[in-house]
């Protein structure tokens, strides 16, 4: 009899412990607050990442011009549907002073290089191995885009799919101004 009261006693504290776990998960997810990627207006956290030629890519080093900066993976379903469209309006904007920058979030060299191919890119394409940048922007969903003016400013965020009409507006408005 004393066997089925202890094991009673700690079947019920482990309930106890688990319950009071669910319930903390729940609560912390429920009253999160909802992280904005970077603040619009603030100075975008430079970086330097490499892409798939092994060229390195520093974000200060396109001071002047406007980026387009897209947080992506493979897998992400969204992500593959507006790439297409990201590469013909950064073929339009390039010669503009709007520069791409594709940032993928730590998959291998070889799968990114697959749907690089796959989808015949021309932008830079770099990966973030080590979810730096990822962390630095405060990304959680995917896509994520931060458009940087050219004075390396955060002119505008956006999660979630885009469409063509989408990116050519927001390509425009980090346009720098020709005088």
């Amino acid at each position: 009899m004393e066997k089925k009261k202890k094991r009673l006693v700690i079947r019920t504290i482990i309930l106890a412990v688990l319950v009071f776990a669910i319930g903390y998960t729940v609560y912390g997810t429920a009253t999160k607050e909802k992280v904005e990627l970077v603040a619009i207006g603030s100075e975008a956290p430079d970086f330097t990442l490499v892409d798939l030629n092994g060229e390195k890519h520093k974000l200060s080093d396109y001071k002047g011009q406007g980026v387009f900066l897209n947080f992506w993976g493979t897998w992400c379903k969204p992500c593959e549907k507006e790439m297409p469209a990201m590469d013909r309006q950064y073929k339009g904007f390039k010669d503009q002073g709007v520069q791409t920058l594709a940032v993928n979030i730590a998959q291998t060299d070889f799968e990114v290089q697959n749907f690089v191919d796959r989808y015949d890119l021309t932008f830079p394409v770099v990966i973030d191995k080590t979810k730096s940048v990822m962390t630095a922007y405060n990304v959680g969903q995917l896509p994520a885009t931060v458009l940087i003016d050219p004075d390396g400013k955060v002119a505008k965020i956006i999660t979630g799919e885009m469409t063509e009409a989408n990116i050519a507006s927001y390509m425009e408005l980090v346009k720098p101004n020709k005088e």
